[in-house]
């Protein structure tokens, strides 16, 4: 009997359930659990990744035998294969799975033996509406699998691998390195002959299949959750689902998430950024109308109360209607719009009675009093701030510059009449 049945129980599956009992409990708990058929339940990513973690574990005869024998400390506690994680199964869970992404650390042996296969990270694009309406992703990957027909050994029947002559079984050798002129040293580096495996399997003896590589490629189908609210970077681990070798646990797969740039949102943390353009009459005299569609598609329409006048680059805020939180949906951010004022064009101007409308805008403003004794017409010139600066010289700095005396201020000091 098992000394912990909490993986089991997550498949809902008894302890002597045979692979195929426990795949099929797999897939019909994940089709029950997936997020696409649950959209209400924040939480239904995270036990569709418990659950595919569970699987991992109990699928795998290797870590469904540690599992059995130690529980999660053979692979967690000290001496287990995690290195001193917590040993409580619930605990690791809400560790682990707390981001929404499945992670189990298995660690491999003392000694120079590898402790985990390596991660695989890629990067992934997503846009500003996948992180606020939440999305499924499946997507075809090619990865290392262990060879079927030789186990990972890489000989066929019950032919054996030799130990490599030139490492004597060891895996690496020392290579004469110049240290410096005339002076030699030795590094230590994977032998060339058997790539570090300290065997060689002679070309007779080679599994026909993987032809004494020990693994083959193989196509998988993954499939990643884009949780609402995820943040800009986030890692979503897939554990145990990058390229296996023998006796080394597989490392995981890891997609980074990369946000591309919106057309008119900008984020930040749960709040959202926007700039609208609103015409100089409704920011005299009001507006009521739809200023944004929204990432899922919703008009938000805006009033702006009755006798407020708008001014250019004033931000208003929309509370709750930013991003959602991440693990918490229901809560969400807010929206920030800046309200750009675009003023009306020449034609426009002449197409209306100027007097007339002299009259009913605010009077022009009157001359600077006192009137300064000089003045001087200044011709008016459209330009752009960007050019602010441009015209800034800094060659006066002389390359020679020990020798600058300005007002006082370095080089050699001034000679003074007593």
């Amino acid at each position: 009997m098992p000394v912990e049945t909490e993986l089991y129980e997550l498949l809902g599956v008894p302890p002597s359930a045979s692979e195929t009992d426990i795949k099929k409990a797999y897939r019909k708990k994940a089709k029950e659990h997936h997020p696409d058929k649950n959209p209400n339940d924040p939480g239904a990513a995270q036990k569709f990744q418990e659950m595919a973690a569970a699987y991992e574990i109990l699928n795998d005869p290797e870590t469904r035998e540690v599992y059995d024998r130690e529980g999660m400390s053979g692979f967690t506690g000290p001496g287990g294969r995690g290195g001193g994680m917590p040993a409580d199964a619930a605990d690791m869970f809400t560790q682990f799975f707390g981001g929404g992404a499945t992670f189990f650390d298995f660690a491999g042996g003392p000694g120079p033996r590898k402790r985990k296969g390596e991660d695989t990270e890629i990067p992934y694009d997503v846009t500003l509406e996948d992180l606020y309406n939440g999305k499924s992703v499946k997507m075809n990957m090619e990865k290392e699998t262990i060879c079927g027909t030789c186990s990972g050994s890489g000989t066929r029947g019950s032919a054996k691998a030799k130990e490599c002559s030139h490492c004597e079984g060891k895996g690496w050798t020392f290579m004469p390195t110049q240290v410096a002129p005339s002076t030699y040293g030795t590094t230590r580096t994977k032998c060339s002959e058997c790539n570090g495996s300290g065997s060689k399997i002679r070309e007779k003896d080679r599994c026909k299949k993987c032809k004494g590589e020990k693994t083959v490629k193989e196509k998988t189908r993954q499939e990643i959750f884009i949780e609402k609210g995820m943040p800009d970077g986030y890692r979503i681990v897939l554990a145990g689902a990058g390229d296996q070798e023998p006796d080394v646990p597989p490392g995981d797969v890891i997609f980074r998430l990369k946000t591309s740039p919106h057309a008119s949102l900008e984020r930040s943390g749960n709040d959202l950024l926007a700039t609208v353009k609103i015409t100089l009459s409704e920011a005299l005299l009001g507006f009521h109308r739809i200023l944004i569609t929204h990432l899922d598609g919703r008009g938000i329409s805006v009033s702006s109360p009755p006798g407020k006048i708008v001014t250019p680059a004033q931000t208003i805020k929309l509370r709750g209607e930013g991003m959602p939180a991440f693990k918490n949906p229901d809560q969400k951010g807010d929206l920030y719009i800046v309200l750009e004022v675009e003023m009306p064009d020449a034609q426009w101007l002449q197409s209306v009675d100027q007097q007339a409308l002299a009259k009913l805008l605010p009077p022009k403003k009157a001359n600077i009093e006192p009137a300064p004794a000089i003045i001087d017409e200044a011709p008016f010139e459209d330009a752009d701030l960007e050019d602010f600066g441009e015209g800034d010289d800094d060659d006066w700095e002389d390359d020679d510059d020990d020798g600058y005396d300005d007002h006082g201020i370095g080089g050699e000091p001034e000679c003074r009449p007593q």
